[in-house]
C-alpha cells in the first residue's frame, strides 16, 4: 500500500505577477530626501533679483535704435540662468543631484503628457490673453520683454537668440526654480500624505511663479498660464513634463517678439 505523500502548497501557488511601470499619471515615490528647503529658494530668488539689478546697471541706457545684442544676452537672459544654476549647485552640495532632487529623469511618456497639457495651456491661455487685453487695455497686459523690445529693432542674431531663449532656455531655467526647487521644498514638509504634499506644493510653485514675475496687473494672466504647467509636474511626478508644457506655452509669444523685432510683422 502506498502511502500519499502531502503537497507543497507552493507548488500549486499562482506567481505573483510583476509589476506593472507606473502609469504616466501615477503619483510617484518619493525621491530621496534632501538638506536643502525653503532657504535654497530664497537664496535663489535673492540670487535672481541681485543679479538683474547688477545687470541692469551694466547693461545701461539703451538709448534709441536697434537693441544691442549685449540687453538680450545680458538683460533677458543672465539673471535666470545663474539662478537656475545656483539651484543646481544646490543639489550637489546639499542633497543628491539634479536627477533626484529636482525629478529630472527623462521618459517620453512625461514628454507626450507635456504636449498635451502645453496645447490645452496654450489654448486657455490665448483666450485668456485676449480676454484680459479687453478688460486692462494692451499697455496693461504687455509682459516686460515684450515691453522691452516694443518698437525696436535687433539684429537678425539678436532676434533670434531671444526667440530661443524664450521658447527653450528659458523654461528650463524657471522650471528648475520653481517646480524644480521650490516644489521640492514644499515637499519636505511633514503632509498628512504624499499625495497632499504634492497638492501643497502644486498651489505654492503656481502662487509663487505668478507672483514672482513682478508684474502686478498681469498676475492673474500668469496664473492660468502656470496651472497646466503645474498640473504636468503634479501628474507625472518629474520635471521634464512641465518643461515641455512651458517651452509649448511660450512658443508662439516668442515668435511673436521675434516676428516684431525683425520688424517683418507689426502687434
Amino acid at each position: 500500500m502506498t502511502t500519499s505523500q502531502p503537497r507543497d502548497p507552493a507548488a500549486d501557488a499562482t506567481p505573483f505577477p510583476e509589476p506593472e511601470e507606473p502609469a504616466a499619471t501615477a503619483f510617484l515615490p518619493s525621491a530621496p530626501r534632501h538638506r536643502w528647503g525653503f532657504g535654497a529658494f530664497l537664496l535663489v530668488e535673492a540670487v535672481l533679483l541681485a543679479s538683474a539689478a547688477f545687470v541692469s546697471v551694466l547693461v545701461g541706457d539703451t538709448g534709441p535704435g536697434p537693441l544691442p545684442m549685449r540687453v538680450v544676452l545680458l538683460g533677458t537672459m543672465l539673471p535666470t540662468m545663474i539662478a537656475a544654476g545656483v539651484a543646481v549647485l544646490i543639489t550637489y552640495v546639499r542633497g543628491n543631484g539634479p536627477v533626484a532632487d529636482l525629478r529630472l529623469e527623462w521618459r517620453w511618456a512625461d514628454v507626450k503628457t507635456g504636449l498635451r497639457y502645453g496645447c490645452v495651456g496654450l489654448v486657455f491661455t490665448t483666450l485668456a490673453a485676449y480676454l484680459w487685453t479687453q478688460l486692462v487695455g494692451d499697455a496693461n497686459a504687455t509682459s516686460a520683454i515684450s515691453a522691452l523690445v516694443e518698437d525696436r529693432r535687433m539684429s537678425i542674431s539678436a532676434a533670434v537668440v531671444m526667440f530661443v531663449y524664450l521658447w527653450l532656455l528659458g523654461p528650463i531655467c524657471e522650471e528648475i526654480i520653481y517646480r524644480g526647487l521650490l516644489w521640492g521644498a514644499a515637499e519636505q514638509l511633514q503632509w498628512r500624505s504624499e499625495r497632499w504634499g504634492r497638492v501643497a506644493a502644486f498651489l505654492l510653485s503656481t502662487a509663487v511663479f505668478a507672483a514672482s514675475h513682478l508684474e502686478p496687473l498681469r498676475t492673474t494672466l500668469l496664473l492660468v498660464i502656470a496651472v497646466p504647467i503645474g498640473l504636468v509636474r503634479l501628474v507625472t511626478g518629474r520635471l521634464p513634463g512641465s518643461i515641455v508644457a512651458h517651452q509649448v506655452n511660450n512658443f508662439l509669444p516668442a515668435l511673436t517678439i521675434l516676428l516684431g523685432a525683425l520688424g517683418v510683422a507689426s502687434f
